[in-house]
């Protein structure tokens, strides 16, 4: 069966159109063009925008489970409340924890990936810097070891794709060779390096940074350390969180100018995503969250976010129209092939789509057989 959807526009990584049309065969992209459409069975009129569906790469849950302690169910639970605000393909961030607990969170989550709720795992500890840790509680965090980077790539198995380290601490190195040789992507975060040391795990095989400018040392014109890394280094995609209390707007102007195409959008959601203000627990410390604002209990650091990608792609457009196509790129295409996965809307790929309106709501647009 074949359904087609018209639109005011369609923005994919490729295309950009007006007056356009997307052809849909059993859930995946058959066609996108203009002018006359091809024989279909069902049309849906769009009134807005069509865009690919979002790859979130960074996320430690929501509905008030987090990913690295809730069960298969709840986990399923989160996955959804993301799904249905657009994010087609989320990986699963397990934030620091005890050893034996990380390998749980690993083993449990795992069939999730095989069954496409989940489009990977992502660790985040506990070979993070005590400096730059965030959240993360200070007496979990450690150098990575050989036999330690071993039992986590065992435990994940194919649906870890992704770990956040420190390069600066002994043995971060070896690990970073260790876990690209598995096809793991590493990133570097929650670090205090400087400049060489982002260089030399760059070199080491590192591709990714985790939420530039948080949990990091600041941008010194003499000191450019992990931000002027990562700004300027063609190697690395660079994650942010646009949720409006991570990063001013200028700022993230300023990825989006040095960065262009190597830009993400990540939600960093943690537990509270969707749900009332409170406290809550994440990588083993107290948080509490205030008017959607997550912050550790002693008010010293953020503590994630409580948006999705859509809030990010909302609030990065903000009513500019001529921002989409840089959207779709750091919401979904450069972290797609990060990890990857088809490019979004490619002919042949699941026809993940998404609304935008023009009142700057995103919306999920279900497509498939019985569309």
């Amino acid at each position: 069966m074949t359904v087609l959807v018209r639109a005011q526009r369609i923005v994919t990584a490729a295309v950009d159109l007006a007056d356009a049309w997307l052809a849909v065969d059993d859930g995946r992209v058959a066609a996108v063009g203009t002018g006359p459409a091809p024989a279909h069975d069902h049309m849906t009129q769009v009134t807005g925008t069509v865009l690919p569906a979002f790859v979130d790469l960074h996320a430690h849950g929501a509905l008030g489970h987090d990913f690295a302690s809730c069960s298969v169910d709840e986990a399923r639970a989160a996955a959804a409340h993301h799904a249905a605000r657009g994010t087609a393909h989320l990986v699963a961030s397990i934030a620091t924890g005890t050893v034996p607990d990380t390998v749980a969170a690993l083993h449990r989550l795992r069939p999730l990936v095989d069954d496409g709720t989940l489009a990977g795992l992502h660790l985040e500890g506990p070979w993070l810097a005590p400096a730059r840790r965030g959240a993360h509680a200070v007496g979990l965090l450690h150098p990575p070891t050989p036999d330690e980077v071993d039992l986590f790539v065992d435990a994940g198995g194919a649906a870890l794709r992704i770990v956040t380290l420190a390069p600066e601490l002994p043995g971060a190195l070896d690990a970073v060779r260790r876990l690209v040789a598995s096809g793991i992507v590493v990133a570097i975060g929650h670090t205090d390096a400087d400049g060489d040391q982002v260089r030399a795990a760059t070199d080491a095989g590192a591709t990714l940074v985790t939420h530039l400018f948080n949990g990091m040392p600041p941008l010194h014109h003499r000191a450019p350390g992990p931000i002027g890394v990562a700004l300027s280094d063609e190697r690395l995609t660079v994650e942010c969180i646009v949720d409006g209390h991570h990063l001013d707007p200028v700022t993230v102007d300023l990825v989006r100018g040095a960065a262009g195409d190597r830009l993400v959008l990540v939600s960093d959601a943690m537990a509270a995503t969707g749900c009332a203000d409170g406290r809550y627990r994440i990588a083993g410390s107290e948080v509490v969250v205030a008017d959607g604002v997550a912050r550790l209990a002693d008010g010293s650091s953020l503590a994630g976010s409580t948006i999705t990608v859509a809030d990010a792609v909302a609030r990065f457009v903000d009513g500019r129209p001529d921002r989409l196509p840089t959207a779709v790129r750091a919401s979904s295409a450069r972290a797609a092939s990060l990890i990857g996965l088809r490019p979004p809307l490619s002919v042949g790929a699941p026809a993940d789509v998404v609304v935008a309106g023009r009142d700057g709501r995103i919306h999920p647009l279900p497509l498939g057989p019985t569309a």
